[in-house]
């Protein structure tokens, strides 16, 4: 009997993962792993390994059954060691469909808070000062605003089109975008040097890999626009923590984050105490309707891969081998 292994979860419940694998012949097993060597226990022989959080290491690869499928509930997979499923012919399936309106609504939600100085404005307000004009100090009307990209895939293209109806001179960093395409989407291909020099504000929807690990540091900070905003509601790792965190404290930018390097955010983190920043607990994903519908793809991909037909969404990196 194939066996369907659920590494990890945060649901209510798996009924329609359970569904799908007891529907074509399978065995269904859930955990709660966080370690390699939980995962190492729990994944061993498994045909599909579902996993949401938990790291699938080398090791864990190497216990999956011949011809196993891996299947990461969300968008990013970095919590997966790629090069090594590949090199041993296990495929990885993910689902980097099922928020996408989701997370754009949040990026932009929390980019126009910040531009608008709402969290500022009402903390004054509430101060029984009535300052608008000095709270709000420099603040740009959007069509006079630079709004810079990096990364502009689903997401981003999707964030794109909400932000395109204000007005903002829009410019974007993609090493798979050509001028071409840019010129299609509205929007200006740029060098990342160049986003950081002259963006009011830089909307980070960029995957996690070795290129992308800490892309905003101290040295990108140095070249941002005093006052620029930074929005990250793709991988926590895209940014140096600590460097932003000093330039938040200082003042000299500000920042809409949704994801952390570690999750959840350690009581000593350099983000906590900036008050330049608008800090959300990775929920940029989350509505009812996107809970459901990634779990009803899950489930579709699991009966796929029980059956041996060709996945929905593999991986880029798998789909290019």
């Amino acid at each position: 009997m194939k066996r369907v292994v659920v590494t990890d979860y945060t649901f209510p419940d798996l009924n329609r993962e359970r569904a799908a694998a007891v529907s074509n012949g399978a065995g269904f097993d859930t955990f709660q792993c966080k370690t390699e060597d939980e995962v190492l226990k729990a994944a061993r022989g498994a045909d599909v390994l579902v996993v949401q959080f938990a790291p699938v290491t080398a090791r864990v690869i190497d216990a999956l059954a011949p011809n196993a499928v891996i299947l990461r509930y969300g968008v990013g997979y970095d919590n997966i060691d790629v090069t090594h499923a590949i090199a041993k012919n296990k495929r990885i399936c993910y689902v980097p469909d099922y928020c996408l309106n989701e997370v754009a609504d949040h990026s932009v939600s929390l980019l126009l808070s910040l531009l608008r100085r709402l969290k500022d404005l009402d903390a004054s307000l509430r101060r029984q000062e009535w300052q608008g004009v000095k709270v709000a100090g420099n603040m740009k009307s959007f069509e006079q605003t630079n709004i810079g990209f990096v990364g502009l895939g689903r997401i981003g293209r999707a964030a794109l089109a909400r932000l395109q109806p204000f007005g903002f001179r829009i410019s974007a960093f993609d090493p798979k975008l050509d001028e071409g395409e840019a010129h299609g989407l509205g929007v200006a291909a740029a060098s990342l040097d160049h986003i950081l020099q002259h963006s009011d504000a830089i909307m980070l929807h960029a995957p996690l890999t070795p290129q992308t690990r800490h892309i905003i540091n101290a040295d990108s900070i140095a070249a941002m626009k005093p006052g620029a905003v930074v929005i990250n509601c793709s991988r926590g790792d895209l940014i140096h923590e600590p460097s932003l965190g000093k330039a938040l404290r200082s003042g000299r930018i500000r920042a809409g984050l949704d994801v952390f390097a570690t999750e959840p955010l350690l009581p000593d983190t350099p983000l906590i105490d900036a008050a330049e920043s608008i800090l959300t607990p990775h929920i940029a994903w989350y509505s009812e309707s996107a809970i459901s519908n990634l779990q009803n793809l899950a489930a579709e991909e699991i009966s796929r891969a029980l059956l041996n037909r060709a996945p929905r969404c593999l991986i880029p990196e798998f789909a290019a081998v």
